[in-house]
């Protein structure tokens, strides 16, 4: 099997307007035609025709911004639902990014931290994709048609605009950069406090029993307030942004109507392409030069939402990254034959290499390894010899660097591994209950497992005496209920109430465990594998000399012995 690095995210892909937004942009250009009206207005009552000069344009005025008002509704209801269906596709394909990662990835986010950013943070999108992404784009767009319409009746006025204009964007640019770090660091602040907060509530009858409840809240009280502290440098920075944009936008303005009013006075007669501007135009100009920044206000306004999208995108990205992917995620579950295996396979494996993420030494370095079908394997080592990481590799759980494993005759690869999968039973050092009845954890959502066979497998794992290990009764997160060896023998139940598990992948199931449990353990491993092949990695030499052989494997180099 081959690592495959992962795909290239789609994230970016959203980050264009699609027709709503073009339309919410292309509805303030109304505002042209309206300001025209207006002028022609004011200049026919400076004329003396009256009320007569006003009744056409008003309506018209009206009748401009009903028109305006309906393209921004539909443009709004439009983006906003395209902003929705598209952080749904960004949650599903995030989730989809976890599941297709290994369980054993030493980098894989906490699940408080994902939850957080799935569920919480993701939320940011929204805002940053039906208010900034249709504000930036009429920040583009209208200013330059009103700085065309302005300069074809002044120059002057014009030039102002047009020296005006770039310091917004240079000074929020300054502050955007600050606002973006801002952002990433309430995230990340955000996200820590779920993940510690989930893994307190999750370990809180630990807590309690060492009495270091009152130091956990008084950590809490100090994430909390950072959390707070962080918030309010996000919120410091987005007044800033809209405070440079007021100033530059009132002096602007300012300095066009002073040009307007001085050159109607007469006082400065250049600047109006060698003419003299009436009161229409005058006042026409007037009107489009707080237009001219209005997208950009908008803009600033949004400013903070964009910080936020950003920083959220990134932790969208951040958790699609599998540093190690789990094998044959996305390929089909294809069945070689129908059925219950005819035995048990034997097990092959040839020049295998690994290395986890990040390290350049292999920690499985050219292993060699025969199993016959129906035998019984013990993997015996020091700590950090391999024996983890090799059941990983049998069981296609992490991505072999090179080398080959061959169960029952078929190679293990991107394409068969999920097949291969249903023969498998794994049993981990620390079995993970999950919320839910003891029926439930047997089961694990596996199709034709009923309650008499959920029970028969419990009686199989003499838990058929523990009160809390009846199918109908409900565990908490963890196994709250259930001690360390009850939760060994539940997920001996696991693998009894296989149909079609005829390989068994045993990684410590003594570890932790005191004589008497270890040993009612160990016998019902035995009793459970007769007929099937068994691979136990265990430290415990009373299990080992149970099995039928035993492989010890070195810290340094992995060798086989008899």
């Amino acid at each position: 099997m081959t690592k495959h690095s992962p795909s290239p995210s789609p994230l970016r892909a959203f980050a264009s307007p699609d027709v709503g937004g073009v339309v919410q942009g292309a509805a303030a250009l109304f505002w042209l035609p309206q300001a025209a009206l207006l002028a022609m207005a004011v200049q026919g009552l400076a004329q003396g025709r009256g009320f007569a000069a006003v009744v056409w344009p008003a309506g018209a005025i009206l009748l401009l911004g009903l028109l305006r008002a309906a393209c921004e509704a539909w443009g709004s209801r439009r983006t906003f639902g395209r902003a929705r269906a598209q952080l749904s596709v960004l949650r599903a394909q995030t989730a989809a990014a976890l599941a297709a990662g290994s369980p054993l990835d030493r980098a894989r986010a906490p699940s408080g931290l994902a939850a957080s950013v799935l569920a919480e943070q993701a939320e940011a999108l929204v805002p940053y994709l039906v208010r900034y992404q249709p504000a930036r784009w009429r920040a583009t767009v209208v200013p330059l048609f009103i700085l065309c319409a302005v300069a074809a009746f002044s120059w002057v006025a014009a030039l102002v605009l047009l020296f005006a204009a770039p310091l917004i964007p240079i000074f929020m640019a300054i502050v955007g950069w600050r606002a973006k770090a801002a952002s990433e660091a309430q995230m990340v602040e955000m996200g820590g406090m779920n993940a510690f907060l989930l893994d307190r509530l999750r370990g809180l009858t630990t807590l309690r029993a060492l009495g270091a409840v009152d130091a956990t809240a008084h950590r809490l009280g100090d994430a909390a307030q950072s959390l707070r502290t962080r918030t309010m440098a996000v919120l410091r920075i987005a007044f800033m942004s809209s405070a440079v944009l007021e100033l530059f936008s009132a002096l602007g303005v300012a300095m066009v109507a002073a040009y307007v009013g001085f050159h109607l006075l007469g006082t400065l007669g250049f600047g109006a392409w060698g003419r003299q501007l009436s009161l229409g135009e005058g006042v026409f100009v007037l009107l489009l030069a707080p237009a001219f920044f209005e997208p950009l206000r908008e803009l600033s306004a949004v400013w903070h939402d964009r910080a936020a999208g950003e920083a959220a995108l990134q932790s969208l990205e951040q958790l699609q990254r599998n540093a190690l992917p789990l094998p044959g995620a996305n390929a089909s579950l294809t069945r070689t034959s129908a059925g219950v295996p005819a035995a048990a396979p034997a097990l092959t494996i040839h020049n295998l290499h690994f290395a986890w993420p990040g390290e350049t030494q292999d920690v499985v370095d050219g292993f060699e390894l025969r199993v016959a079908a129906g035998e019984h394997v013990a993997l015996m080592g020091p700590s950090g010899a391999g024996k983890t990481a090799l059941l990983s590799l049998i069981a296609g759980l992490v991505p072999a660097r090179r080398g080959d494993i061959v169960i029952g005759g078929v190679t293990l690869t991107d394409h068969t591994v999920a097949a291969l999968r249903q023969r498998m039973a794994w049993m981990g050092q620390a079995p993970h209950v999950f919320a839910g009845s003891v029926e439930a954890n047997v089961a694990l959502g596996r199709v034709g497992i009923d309650t008499p066979q959920v029970a028969s497998a419990m009686r199989f794992a003499a838990l058929e005496d523990v009160a809390q290990a009846h199918p109908g009764v409900a565990l908490g997160e963890g196994g709250s209920g259930l001690s360390g060896g009850e939760a060994v023998r539940l997920a001996l139940a696991r693998i009894a109430v296989h149909p079609h598990a005829d390989l068994l992948l045993v990684d410590e199931p003594t570890a932790h465990l005191d004589t008497e449990t270890a040993e009612r353990v160990a016998d019902a491993l035995v009793a459970l594998a007769r007929g099937k092949t068994l691979v136990v990695a265990t430290h415990d030499p009373v299990l080992a000399a149970r099995m039928h052989r035993v492989v010890s494997l070195n810290a340094q180099a992995m060798e086989q012995a008899a």
